[in-house]
């Protein structure tokens, strides 16, 4: 089941999404104000953080990438009522996994936490082109500053990865132990913010890394 913090300065607001959500399969585990989300997170594991915040506040951009740093593996789902293309940049660069309008119906914050626990990022429906361009452009951006965050160690780790080879595998070829190797995956996943082999994987088709067969 999907443990899910709510995160906002309005009780109000995360009282009502309280209520709406008991009516789903997902979990409410507590509800904070924003400042206080990434340990909160990281103290009840949540899955997802529905953060209701101002992207325009000064402060805003910082809360999400406070709360990724504090909860690396809980998804932020910013929920938002400005359609402005560069506070989605903000909050994409930030760290956040979905951005929200406020003007959607509930169902639509449902779909946006499926869609991020199952690894993918989410967009409002309602954004215009422009929106959705620099959506994808900061998101493209992020994505090659976290690749290139990676040390010389964990790139020979990723080249195997890719290519199928267990820790154990990569271990013996590095010269290196098991449990180093496995500690180097951890990291680029963490990195590059990914979940599964197959996440793993269409990086590498992205990047070139490999070679689609087909």
């Amino acid at each position: 089941m999907t443990r899910i913090l709510l995160a906002g300065r309005h009780k109000l607001l995360t009282d009502g999404l309280r209520a709406l959500f008991e009516k789903t399969d997902f979990r409410i585990v507590g509800a904070t104000d924003v400042t206080e989300a990434g340990s909160m997170a990281r103290q009840v594991e949540a899955d997802v953080v529905v953060m209701d915040l101002l992207l325009q506040t000064l402060d805003g951009p910082s809360i999400i990438a406070q709360t990724t740093k504090q909860a690396p593996a809980a998804k932020i789902v910013v929920l938002s009522m400005s359609m402005d293309p560069s506070y989605i940049s903000r909050a994409i660069a930030g760290g956040a996994s979905a951005y929200v309008l406020k003007l959607e119906e509930f169902d639509e914050l449902v779909r946006a936490i499926r869609a991020v626990v199952g690894g993918v990022q989410y967009l409002s429906p309602s954004l215009d082109d422009r929106a959705i361009r620099e959506w994808q452009r900061t998101a493209s951006v992020t994505h090659v500053e976290n690749f290139n965050a990676l040390t010389v160690r964990e790139r020979q780790v990723l080249d195997f990865a890719v290519e199928g080879f267990t820790s154990v595998q990569i271990a013996q070829r590095l010269g290196i132990s098991p449990r180093t190797a496995e500690t180097h995956r951890s990291n680029i996943y963490k990195k590059l913010r990914l979940k599964s082999q197959a996440d793993l994987i269409a990086l590498a088709l992205r990047r070139g890394l490999i070679m689609k067969d087909f």
